[in-house]
């Protein structure tokens, strides 16, 4: 049987790229101020050309739909960040942090599932960037 990549939307790509901190494609050329990063980059591209329909639909149905709900989710925390307490209900003081942190979390399991590494936009404590010289 003849293997069939998934196809993702072009929208779907941007978001992939996005969520796994990698730069907008643009039409296609490229420039990168890091030329060590290149080879992750092509790696991402290669593989999101390459994933099966089983693999595709897991990247859409569970990250994509997660991640778009936990991005929305941080800055409408921003409506709470005035109110410390209001009568027994108190106000988590850390909840846009704690928001960020778990939208981190998910999208460094996206670059775990596609087997990529997180790219050189991707905000997040435990990113690193080793260059070999």
């Amino acid at each position: 049987m003849a293997f069939t990549p998934y196809a993702f939307t072009d929208a779907q790509l941007v978001d992939i790229r996005r969520f796994c901190g990698y730069p907008a494609l643009g039409d296609g050329n490229v420039v990168f101020p890091y030329p060590w990063i290149l080879k992750q980059y092509l790696a991402l591209e290669y593989r999101l050309q390459h994933v099966s329909q089983s693999e595709g639909a897991v990247v859409v149905t569970t990250y994509l739909t997660n991640l778009y709900t936990l991005e929305t989710a941080i800055p409408t925390a921003g409506g709470n960040l005035d109110t410390d307490q209001a009568g027994p209900w108190t106000h988590n003081k850390n909840e846009v942090r704690d928001r960020d942190a778990l939208f981190a979390n998910w999208r460094r399991k996206l670059c775990a599932f596609l087997g990529i590494p997180a790219g050189p936009q991707f905000e997040g404590p435990s990113n690193t960037l080793q260059m070999v010289v």
